[in-house]
């Protein structure tokens, strides 16, 4: 059994960035260990995206969600700089000053270990008013944001970075090496993981959004006080590049929130993919879903995004992420054990894509491994009305996209745990246990899962120094 002083479960950006307070606040004299199920970032790296191979070759774990870096490190590697934009940092922390500073600083780390200074965009004043205008009249908003883009290929060098600086502080990687329990024996926190234990002083649970259910089992066994979450369910748009232009030349990552006329439900953008591509992930349960991926040395003739509409559950259903797996596994089987893919025009009709159909449109598939097939045999009706609705209405703004020709992948659900009551400093109401990030439900992306680890980190060597 090998003692530290910290033991973070998570090498995301919770993780990482809570690892980096406390190596540098400590000066390497704190023992951290750091327990991750995936491998380090130079070393994730998806068959199906690799030319030789081309297909999904069901890795263990999944190297897109996995591994040091979050599942963020093979996205497209952009970051929003704004507090309220992949979470409430600003109610977090109880200020509005605070949460902007906590943001400018995750910048900042990120430049410091090799992200582009030149990729800060900043959205332009009079075409933001433009797209802002368009946004009101279907009862939209546009929200304008400072945004740095990283790229899926550069981030791989930045988490490298990141990791060799925190090893040559005495940070140990303990790679490939599953969670299993965790429990709290004299004071000491024991985590039992497929390799021994570990045991610590204080512990930090930042297992990111493959491992939220696994935070609400361990969280409920130690008394950990939780609250519902929200569950984002929807699909990943596929369109011409061309379409996409006018606003990407505005915002990078558009965020455009809709409210849909049936249901007045709140429909999103999210993870942009400017001439990106389509991706799989596989989970541990042996569902499916899609991402976006975008490089900034190789280039598609498509754009993707996410289209999410947010599902809030209450009493006596309450844990949205076994809805969402009961999803999952629906369009996970009529899949075949490959995500859905859909015209829009077939979904509108009531009638399944075929590859047939597909070979007709404007749009080639940048995912090949899928399945044509029929998406509203595997959502609730809905989610499916609100889709369409909101496409609908994002057409006015970005007119192109609600095309007969536009491709839709499904499942595409991002997993949100319950999340944890913590105080200002991420502490739950258990003595020495800390939780940051998307899997402890305080977070729904890499600026704000950043901050609440930085947070945590600083909180923790205070106390140990």
């Amino acid at each position: 059994m090998k003692e530290y002083d910290v033991l973070i479960v998570g090498a995301g950006p919770a993780g990482m960035f809570a690892a980096h307070e406390l190596a540098t606040l400590g000066e390497g004299k704190l023992r951290v260990g750091i327990i991750e199920k995936g491998y380090f970032a130079h070393q994730r790296k998806c068959p199906l995206q690799e030319p030789k191979v081309g297909k999904c070759t069901y890795c263990e774990p999944c190297h897109i969600i996995y591994g040091v870096g979050g599942a963020g490190t093979l996205s497209s590697g952009l970051i929003n700089l704004r507090p309220d934009v992949g979470g409430d940092l600003h109610e977090l922390v109880g200020s509005w000053e605070k949460a902007w500073e906590l943001i400018e600083y995750v910048d900042q780390v990120f430049l410091k270990f090799g992200a582009p200074p030149d990729t800060l965009h900043e959205p332009d004043p009079e075409a933001t008013k433009e797209i802002e205008k368009r946004a009101a009249k279907v009862g939209a908003k546009f929200v304008p944001i400072r945004q740095r883009h990283i790229g899926t290929d550069n981030s791989v060098k930045v988490i490298d970075n990141m990791t060799k600086f925190l090893q040559e502080r005495g940070v140990d990687f303990i790679v490939g090496t599953t969670a299993i329990d965790v429990d709290k024996i004299n004071s000491r926190f024991v985590v039992k993981t497929n390799k021994g234990e570990f045991t610590s002083k204080l512990l930090l649970l930042a297992p990111g959004r493959g491992g939220a259910d696994w935070f609400v089992k361990v969280s409920r066994k130690l008394g950990v006080e939780l609250e519902p979450g929200p569950l984002d369910v929807g699909v990943r748009v596929e369109v011409p590049a061309a379409v996409m232009e006018d606003v990407i030349k505005v915002e990078v990552d558009p965020k455009i929130i809709i409210y849909t006329k049936t249901f007045d439900d709140k429909v999103r953008t999210f993870c942009t993919n400017h001439r990106g591509f389509v991706v799989k992930e596989l989970y541990d349960d042996g569902t499916v879903g899609v991402n976006g991926h975008a490089y900034l040395s190789k280039k598609s003739d498509n754009t993707n995004f996410a289209f999410l509409v947010t599902i809030n559950l209450t009493d006596p259903m309450e844990d949205t992420i076994e809805y969402g797996k009961n999803i999952a596994k629906l369009a996970t089987r009529l899949g075949g054990g490959n995500p859905l893919v859909q015209r829009l025009i077939d979904l509108e009709s009531g009638r399944r894509s075929t590859w047939e159909r597909i070979k007709r449109g404007i749009v080639r598939p940048t995912l090949r491994e899928v399945t044509p097939g029929d998406i509203s045999m595997a959502y609730p009706y809905r989610v499916i009305t609100n889709i369409l609705e909101g496409l609908k209405s994002l057409d006015y703004i970005i007119p192109g996209v609600f095309s007969p020709h536009t491709l839709l992948y499904a499942p595409e659900i991002k997993y949100y745990s319950m999340k944890a009551r913590v105080d200002r400093n991420m502490e739950t109401v258990v003595d020495g246990l800390y939780a940051a990030g998307d899997g402890a439900g305080l977070s729904r992306g890499i600026n704000v899962a950043a901050a609440t680890g930085v947070i945590a980190g600083r909180a923790m060597a205070e106390r140990l120094l």
